[in-house]
C-alpha cells in the first residue's frame, strides 16, 4: 500500500481523491496546506488523518510514502524539487512547469537523487488511449492528427467583471495552451514525436494570458492541428486520419469512447471499458512504477514531459504570451 500526500486542496484535488478510492494500492494518508484551518476542513471532509502547513513537515512526518502536487502551475518546479530532495516520490499535476529550463531542474533533481517523477497526465494512460494506440497500424499512412478541448472557465464571467481569478493570471503560470491546450499537445508527442514546424495564433487577454488557440504543426508525412479555449466551450471529437481508415475519440483530455471509419463509411465501436474513475489510471501507473523502483514512468516519462513543456513554450512565445517565470 502506497501512502500518498496531497499537496493544493482544490476541486481537481477533491477529483484524485475520489479516484483513489478505485485504487487498492493506494491510500490518501494525509493534506498539506497553507492554511492549517483550510488543511483541517479538507482532511474532515475526506476523512485523512494527518494534516500539515509546510511541505518539509509533510515529507519528514513519516506518514507518506509519495505525494500528488496540485497547486497553481507557478509553483510546482519549487514543491516537486523540495520533494525530490527530501526522498519523497512525486506525482505532479500536469502541465509539470511553464519553462524548458525549469523542467530540466525538475528531472535532473528526479535522477539525482533516484526518486520517482511523474506528470499527472491521466489521459494517456487510460486504456482507450493505449486502444488508439493499438489501432494506429490499422488506419494505414497516418496523414492528419486534430484534437481539440475548449471550455467555457467557470472563472471567465468573473474575469468579464474585473475580478481577476489565477486562471487569468499570468504569474501563476496559467492560460489557455497551459490548462487546457497540454491535453491536445502531450497525446500528440506521445504518438507521433516532435513536429518539424510550429505556427501558431492565440486571442490574448487584458492580463496577458491566451483565452484561446490554435496550432498548426508540420511532420515529415502527416500535418496536426490542436485547438484550445477558456472562453468558448467546443464539442468536436477528436480525430486521427489514414489513408484507409479514421479515428474518432470523444474527449481527447480523457478518452472514453473509440470509433473507427473506414473509407466506406463503416463505423466500428472500439472501445474498450474503463470501469474505474479517469484519474484513477494515473495513481496506478504511480504506483507500479513506485513499486518497481522506477524514477519515471514507462509512458509519462521524463522526455516526454520535457518535449511538452518545450512545444508549449514555443506555442507561448510565439503568441506573445509570457509569464514571470519567463
Amino acid at each position: 500500500m502506497m501512502r500518498i500526500g496531497v499537496i493544493g486542496t482544490n476541486w481537481i484535488t477533491d477529483r484524485f481523491i475520489n479516484a483513489s478510492q478505485d485504487v487498492e494500492s493506494a491510500k490518501i494518508t494525509a493534506v498539506c496546506s497553507r492554511s492549517q484551518e483550510k488543511g483541517d476542513e479538507f482532511a474532515k471532509k475526506h476523512g485523512i488523518p494527518n494534516v500539515y502547513t509546510s511541505i518539509q513537515a509533510l515529507c519528514q512526518s513519516g506518514e507518506i510514502d509519495g505525494v500528488y502536487i496540485a497547486t497553481p502551475n507557478a509553483v510546482h518546479h519549487e514543491q516537486t524539487i523540495e520533494c525530490l530532495e527530501a526522498g519523497i516520490p512525486v506525482l505532479c499535476e500536469k502541465p509539470l512547469t511553464a519553462t524548458y529550463e525549469l523542467a530540466e531542474k525538475m528531472i535532473q533533481t528526479s535522477r539525482q537523487n533516484g526518486v520517482l517523477l511523474m506528470e499527472a497526465m491521466k489521459s494517456t494512460v487510460m486504456p482507450n488511449f493505449k486502444r488508439v494506440k493499438e489501432l494506429l497500424p490499422t488506419l494505414g499512412t497516418i496523414r492528419q492528427y486534430s484534437a481539440h478541448f475548449s471550455r467555457y472557465s467557470s472563472r471567465y464571467d468573473q474575469f468579464k467583471q474585473g475580478k481577476i481569478e489565477n486562471a487569468f493570471k499570468p504569474e501563476m503560470a496559467n492560460g489557455s495552451v497551459m490548462d487546457l491546450g497540454v491535453y491536445t499537445i502531450y497525446p500528440l508527442i506521445a504518438l507521433f514525436g516532435m513536429p518539424k514546424e510550429v505556427k501558431a495564433i492565440s486571442t490574448n487577454l487584458h492580463t496577458g494570458v491566451d483565452g484561446q488557440g490554435m496550432v498548426l504543426l508540420s511532420y515529415a508525412d502527416m500535418d496536426a492541428v490542436v485547438t484550445f479555449s477558456k472562453i468558448t466551450d467546443s464539442y468536436l471529437p477528436s480525430e486521427i486520419s489514414g489513408e484507409n481508415a479514421a479515428l474518432h475519440i470523444s474527449h481527447i483530455s480523457g478518452p472514453d469512447n473509440v470509433l473507427k471509419i473506414t473509407k466506406g463509411g463503416e463505423r466500428e465501436d472500439l472501445t474498450v471499458a474503463q470501469p474505474k474513475a479517469s484519474m484513477a489510471y494515473e495513481l496506478e501507473e504511480f504506483v507500479h512504477a513506485f513499486e518497481n523502483g522506477q524514477i519515471e514512468s514507462s509512458t509519462n516519462t521524463h522526455e516526454l514531459s520535457l518535449n511538452v513543456v518545450a512545444l508549449m513554450q514555443t506555442i507561448r512565445q510565439q503568441t506573445g504570451v509570457s509569464y514571470p517565470l519567463d
